[in-house]
């Protein structure tokens, strides 16, 4: 028969505790037993003074930070809502159902005062973790990149001139502006590509977009294009991982949208060298990483460089560089029909030497249509690194080179859709290089955590909501391969990593 309706008696008071409530298989009591968050307080005294107020536990701030990463939760505010509602979180803070938890601005300002350098403390915390379990291989080395978009939007943009000319004109050159005295056109030249800035120094002889314009809401946040055609002010977010089974990631760092991935790679490999006391054998890189000083300094340092290097000319239909024959000794370059190629001049820029033929000799060769169409001879390009490059070159029809760049897709850009699409890095909710390394750092930290805590026999987590609600209805791994790449990546992380997750 029908019951009688449910009377809600929900303001009688119930003494309960949080012990009982939460089950002892829960994932954050093992959590909470594997990773020991104490060692915390030790880095941080030194950022607080002896008097005042006392603060939030530091401990409950990465707990806090933890528990965002897991249950891919965007801002502080959902955080302390949604922990403010949950038993295990409140278990896992430490705080009763009669205790208030800490105020979203608190969090803000915690993360503020702690600053860059002990977000990654926090992160070579847990690559200590992982080392210590045996999950770093450390003879090879994965580099990648990928752009996320940040919190501004293109609409901020406004010229840079406009955004520091004001202040500058009215100290730096009042006594000219002020007397009516033109300036220097040396002066205005600087005014015009943006050097006024102290704090930006210059970009090198190519001006990069965001020499002349800077962006009102978030100056650190760089034009970049998007694989869908959209142009976005955003960062590039650099992986460096581990070549072994578990794919630690051994260092991460953000850069503005401006700053290419040449510049990145060998210093993020000496610091993991360095930091990690390792020697690897071999670096494995998209074609983006491939600059000729990048293959140089690895090849000299004895690792290999996998690298697929760009071929300009391999749609001419015209001879080729590889058709023309380098004499060391007399650093001349010969031509197919024996003419000897001259080196007119260095160029520094590109750090190469200019080799030109006799143009009396090119006019005059049987071949010439198949070489040049100038009238005044050949003109041949030769890096000053050409050793390297070619030592490079000859890996690339090897099987060792196809599967490593086979390997790199999976071990680094798996790990990027799994960022984006489950812990909330395709897009950066905070504003600042400074902020947008700490979230990028804290992300990295907590994929290393997931990988280090399979090791400690937990597999019980559920699926990640935000993976599901990105990719739609899951219906089986065979309906999810009909989405597009980066789904594809999902499909993997959902087959090998579904034990831990």
């Amino acid at each position: 028969m029908l019951g009688p309706p449910k009377r809600r008696t929900l303001d009688r008071p119930v003494s309960v505790s949080l012990e009982e409530l939460v089950p002892d298989d829960h994932f954050y009591r093992h959590l909470d037993a594997a990773l020991d968050l104490s060692v915390v307080r030790d880095w941080v005294v030194e950022r607080y003074t002896n008097h005042g107020r006392p603060s939030i536990d530091p401990v409950v701030f990465f707990t806090f930070q933890l528990i965002m990463f897991f249950e891919g939760i965007r801002s502080e505010r959902q955080l302390v809502e949604t922990a403010s509602l949950n038993v295990a979180h409140r278990w896992y803070l430490g705080y009763h159902f009669d205790e208030p938890l800490p105020d979203r601005s608190s969090l803000i300002k915690i993360r503020q005062r702690l600053g860059l350098a002990i977000f990654h403390r926090f992160f070579e915390y847990i690559v200590d973790r992982c080392d210590e379990a045996g999950l770093i291989w450390g003879r090879e080395l994965v580099a990648d990149a990928t752009r996320v978009p940040g919190n501004a939007s293109m609409d901020s943009l406004v010229p840079r001139l406009s955004a520091v000319v004001d202040d500058h004109l009215e100290h730096r050159f009042a006594d000219e502006t002020t007397a009516g005295t033109p300036l220097s056109e040396e002066r205005w030249d600087r005014l015009e590509t943006g050097r006024l800035d102290p704090q930006r120094p210059p970009s090198g002889p190519d001006h990069r977009i965001s020499d002349r314009t800077v962006s009102r809401t978030d100056p650190d946040a760089c034009a970049l294009s998007l694989r869908d055609g959209r142009t976005v002010l955003g960062y590039q977010d650099h992986y460096l991982v581990d070549g072994g089974r578990a794919r630690i990631i051994l260092h991460a760092c953000v850069t503005p949208g401006d700053v290419t991935e040449t510049n990145v790679l060998v210093d993020q490999v000496r610091r993991t060298i360095f930091r990690r006391k390792r020697r690897p054998k071999r670096v494995i890189a998209d074609a983006k990483y491939a600059s000729a000083t990048n293959i140089q300094a690895l090849e000299t340092a004895g690792i290999e460089a996998y690298v697929p290097l760009p071929e300009w000319d391999k749609s001419s239909t015209r001879f080729k560089q590889i058709d023309f024959a380098y004499d060391a000794e007399q650093n001349v370059s010969r031509c197919p029909q024996g003419e000897v190629l001259q080196p007119r001049w260095f160029d520094p820029k590109w750090e190469q030497w200019v080799y030109r033929a006799r143009a009396s000799a090119c006019n005059a060769c049987v071949v010439k249509a198949q070489c040049t169409t100038s009238a005044q001879g050949r003109l041949l390009r030769r890096s000053i690194h050409a050793e390297y490059l070619e030592r490079v070159q000859r890996r690339h029809d090897t099987p060792r080179f196809k599967k490593a760049m086979r390997k790199r897709r999976i071990w680094a850009e798996g790990l990027f859709a799994e960022a984006k699409h489950w812990h909330g890095l395709h897009r950066f909710r905070v504003r600042g290089l400074t902020a947008v390394n700490v979230q990028a750092l804290l992300v990295a930290s907590g994929q290393n955590l997931k990988r280090w805590l399979r090791t400690t026999d937990w597999g019980r987590r559920g699926f990640p909501g935000v993976a599901v609600a990105s990719l739609g209805p899951l219906k089986s791994p065979s309906h999810l391969a009909c989405h597009r790449l980066r789904h594809w990546h999902l499909i993997h992380l959902w087959l090998v990593e579904r034990p831990m997750d």
